[in-house]
């Protein structure tokens, strides 16, 4: 048992004859082992986009739901007519007509 440990310590189990297998099992789990950190870092990178496209999904939904908040308050007659007070335009006091047209 201390002769295994001290062969696989100094490294002969890599110069030995048989060790053409040994290289072959250590450079396939070396080729695992980093197209395993290679798709994990693809994943957290993913990760990050989608994190940083939500936040801007809620900043442009929050402008758009601002936006829409302010055209509605522009579009109210009260504010219209807040407006018009201050450049001394007052609406009529008559309420308007409709002209119909007859056609010959």
């Amino acid at each position: 048992m201390k002769s295994n440990i001290y062969h696989i310590l100094r490294g002969k189990f890599l110069v030995s004859d048989d060790s053409f297998k040994n290289w072959r099992v250590i450079i396939f789990i070396s080729v695992l082992a980093i197209v395993m950190i290679a798709s994990s870092h693809n994943a957290d990178q993913k990760v990050h986009d989608i994190a940083r496209l939500n936040n801007e999904v809620k900043e442009w939904r929050s402008a758009f739901v601002d936006g829409r908040s302010k055209l509605m308050q522009l579009k109210m007659e009260s504010g219209i007519v807040q407006k018009m007070a201050e450049k001394d335009i007052v609406p009529s006091p008559n309420p308007p007509k409709k002209i119909k047209v007859k056609s010959q």
